[in-house]
């Protein structure tokens, strides 16, 4: 009894401190969007106060120069449009998986799994010339390369997942009447709301926060949150404004953050019940 206090002290505090080694940079990007950009410089760690202190300029002078409202609306057309194909159609895909037993659905399954552990850079110059040649370099077409990047994961999760759901509960819903589309859409897929919940969150806050992906596809013509951050950082005669800077990271990461405190109480259960069982 005693060492499993001492274990369960032991490790709240070092779970505390590697809490707080991640959450110091986002305070500092935080304490430093706040300051002119001569304070950020040459005093970083330090609090703002009556002389640092620039108000709302920094984010007021971003908004107006990086055109973060329009990469704003880009980055969210993108990431729910993209989050909710690859939910609806890794989750169909996986559901003709778990229920269709033939050597084909196995060779798919296993091509989806092989996909998760194929490095981007491989294959990014030959997907951007397809994408290219095929007229997918535009907004619409990326999403579609963001559900055939996002699928790898998300078909392995819902397939553990869709394994644990007796079969007994669609034959009975099919010898009601109900059609596969019924079937799927009535009966399974409100069974999938955790994982469904959890493949939403994690591929949300990858394509939010993806740079690489738009750069090479769309560039800059149109520019999502990172694209057009990553822009301003640059400047023009190799001058930069930091805080300007930092307050744009401030805003592109406080939506992503909301939606993942919404959601976060389902991604424990719904990777571990697609993880583990089946």
């Amino acid at each position: 009894m005693k060492q499993e206090r001492v274990f369960k002290t032991i490790s709240f505090w070092g779970l505390l401190v590697l809490a707080l080694i991640y959450l110091v940079p986002l305070a500092m990007v935080l304490v430093n969007s706040l300051k002119g950009n001569l304070f950020i410089t040459t005093d970083p760690f330090s609090l703002p106060n009556a002389e640092s202190f620039a108000a709302g300029d920094n984010y007021i002078g971003g908004l107006e120069r990086t055109g973060f409202l329009q990469a704003a609306g880009w980055s969210l057309f993108i990431t729910v449009f993209s989050v909710i194909a690859i939910v609806l159609v890794c989750s169909m895909t996986a559901w003709y998986i778990a229920r269709v037993k033939a050597w084909y659905t196995t060779v798919l399954y296993y091509l989806f799994v092989f996909s998760m552990i194929v490095p981007f850079q491989m294959v990014m110059f030959t997907m951007t010339k397809v994408a290219n040649v095929t007229h997918l370099d535009n907004p619409f077409g990326i999403i579609l390369l963001y559900t055939g990047f996002g699928a790898g994961l998300s078909v392995f999760t819902f397939v553990g997942f869709i394994k644990a759901i007796p079969i007994d509960v669609e034959e009975a819903a099919m010898i009601d009447g109900a059609s596969p589309w019924q079937t799927f859409f009535q009966v399974i897929f409100p069974m999938l709301r955790p994982t469904a919940i959890t493949i939403a969150i994690l591929n949300a806050m990858w394509i939010w926060n993806d740079y690489l992906l738009p750069v090479l596809v769309i560039g800059t013509e149109y520019k999502t949150i990172p694209i057009a951050v990553q822009q301003y950082m640059t400047g023009s005669y190799g001058a930069k404004d930091m805080g300007g800077f930092m307050a744009m990271l401030v805003l592109a990461i406080i939506p992503i953050i909301a939606f993942y405190l919404a959601g976060q109480r389902h991604i424990i259960k719904g990777v571990t019940a697609g993880a583990v069982k089946g």
